[in-house]
């Protein structure tokens, strides 16, 4: 193992040491894992979600011997992103930011209501816009940073019974894009990945209907429903040096859902 006070240039590409990375959501699931995989790399953690939410990964991150700090933030709540945005711009360098905060809201369009379809475009994308802003700034202005949002397969495809979220998502992955276009010049890198079928609290339902988990279990060549530390290694790559030169990417991490 390399001892962080090698040179830069003996160091693994992948190596975040001395970096700050804020995680969003990273109480359980998907963010739990960047989050420990980001503090496995080096690199210090800041997580960001509900009161309480991150207590779990929080210690998980600690018994590791990472450094970790823990901030309160519905990101939903547009002011508070402006304002906890503010303080964590003022109190430390953020290197990498990973939009990992989403929900899901399965239920028949015609029964949509405009508060549900609200709640999931505030969370999956508004909310997610202005923690990239208000992160991003510093980012653009010393230039250097790197932005990875948890996209899904629905940001190409339309699913069934979640028009909000395959909205947000596609939204997602054209919003790194044009962020890509616009900020990659100035020395920040936005990326995104897309989990395929991760056994994870959104795929529940799913996994629990017999027919449909078989159904989506015949497509995927990999022949397994993926884990979120599946998604962990890619974070850490889009994360890291190792990716300077990739931006406006969305990465897919499917088991090869989408190459059928």
């Amino acid at each position: 193992m390399i001892d962080a006070s090698s040179p830069a240039d003996a160091r693994s590409p992948f190596d975040l040491h001395g970096r700050c990375a804020a995680v969003t959501g990273a109480g359980r699931g998907i963010g739990r894992a960047v989050a420990v995989g980001l503090a496995r790399a080096g690199a210090d953690v800041v997580l960001v979600g509900r009161p309480g939410a991150q207590d779990a990964t929080r210690d998980a991150i600690r018994d590791i011997g990472g450094r970790v700090d823990v901030v309160d933030l519905d990101v939903s709540d547009l002011d508070a992103v402006e304002r906890v945005g503010a303080e964590l711009t003022g109190s430390r360098q953020v290197d990498v930011l990973v939009n990992n905060a989403g929900i899901i809201d399965r239920q028949d369009t015609v029964d949509l209501d405009r508060e549900a379809w609200q709640r999931v475009l505030d969370v999956n994308l508004n909310g997610l816009f202005f923690l990239c802003q208000q992160l991003g700034r510093p980012m653009v202005e010393r230039g250097h940073g790197k932005i990875v949002s948890i996209a899904s397969l629905l940001s190409f495809q339309g699913g069934l019974r979640v028009a909000s979220y395959a909205a947000s998502k596609h939204a997602v992955a054209g919003l790194t894009k044009a962020l890509a276009n616009e900020w990659g010049p100035r020395g920040v890198q936005v990326n995104a990945i897309a989990p395929g079928y991760m056994a994870t609290d959104n795929t529940t339902a799913l996994r629990e209907d017999a027919d449909r988990s078989r159904s989506i279990l015949e497509r995927i060549p990999a022949g397994r429903w993926g884990s979120a530390e599946d998604v962990a290694g890619a974070a850490v790559f889009l994360s890291s040096p190792a990716a300077d030169y990739v931006n406006g990417h969305v990465l897919v991490v499917d088991g090869g859902w989408m190459a059928r």
